[in-house]
């Protein structure tokens, strides 16, 4: 019924000029917006408008972050087709061009869990799946970091990033992040409410100064966003005594982290990754493999 409506909108408005008294015809009308749809918009948005729906797309980005908070990296999978297919729908509508920036980003996670899935023992009824090793993670992000050109945008914003990274005494490498985070997309925001090229969540962004409201978010201003997430870096590593547990820190969120570390009294990512939020399993290694590609160090090489 949408698209029918949206036809014959078009119609009406591209229909040729006639005489006064003369109303193009229904047919006529549906033709024309036919045409008009089939020669400016891809097959795969055309496909998707009869079912484009506010309270539809709403739910199923609050069904993707759901996804992404489950341990069982595994469950990632069947999002990949899922999100593809999505991701068409969500360039073309202004209001939603964020989600596809950052749905764009997270790709390669569908991906990996894709790999893993093939890959991982089968689970028994009643036990807990399988978490995916550092040894598959680190081949598995080598694999399709390698195989991935710097983002066009990252030239605008690098030196700028740099700079600021150097003035917060934030290991500059770390500027990489925001490959990770939004493809360098300072519009990108998450289903969970993150913004920005480091996606910086309300809260962490208030308590760094900036500005959230609706009318004015400083989070989508490339040098304030860089900034804080700077500041942030710094002291979630100061906090968490190394970079693996600060990053897992600043995705999942600090206090995540550190009720896992305490219940396991552990003091390495690795222990605690099982039960970290999906996104958060793949988050870190997929930044150690980014440093690695675009600067040739790891996290454990940063000072």
């Amino acid at each position: 019924m949408k698209k029918l409506l949206l036809i014959l909108w078009l119609g009406v408005w591209l229909c040729p000029a006639r005489a006064q008294d003369e109303i193009p015809s229904l047919e006529d009308m549906l033709d024309t917006g036919e045409q008009w749809l089939k020669d400016n918009i891809q097959d795969d948005v055309l496909q998707a408008l009869p079912q484009l729906d506010r309270d539809k797309l709403k739910g199923y980005i609050d069904d993707l972050e759901t996804r992404l908070q489950d341990p069982d990296v595994r469950g990632l999978a069947p999002w990949r087709q899922i999100a593809t297919n999505a991701l068409p729908v969500l360039e073309h509508y202004e209001e939603t061009q964020p989600y596809a920036a950052w749905i764009r980003a997270h790709l390669d996670y569908f991906d990996v869990a894709e790999q893993f899935q093939r890959t991982a023992p089968v689970v028994e009824p009643g036990k807990t799946p399988s978490a995916p090793t550092p040894e598959f993670q680190r081949k598995a992000w080598q694999q399709q970091v390698q195989k991935r050109a710097v983002p066009k945008s990252a030239e605008r914003y690098l030196p700028q990033l740099k700079t600021i990274f150097i003035a917060e005494k934030t290991p500059v490498e770390l500027i990489w992040v925001a490959e990770v985070e939004s493809g360098f997309d300072p519009a990108a925001r998450s289903p969970s409410g993150a913004v920005g090229l480091f996606q910086l969540m309300p809260v962490t962004a208030k308590n760094l100064g900036l500005s959230t409201g609706w009318l004015r978010d400083e989070r989508t201003n490339p040098e304030k966003n860089a900034r804080a997430a700077a500041k942030y870096m710094n002291y979630l590593r100061q906090k968490f005594k190394n970079w693996p547990l600060a990053l897992a820190a600043y995705n999942a969120g600090e206090g995540t982290v550190q009720k896992l570390l305490d219940k396991s009294k552990v003091k390495r990512f690795e222990a605690i990754a099982p039960r970290l939020p999906s996104e958060t399993q793949l988050y870190v290694p997929k930044i150690n493999a980014t440093l690695m590609k675009r600067e040739g160090v790891s996290l454990a090489d940063l000072s």
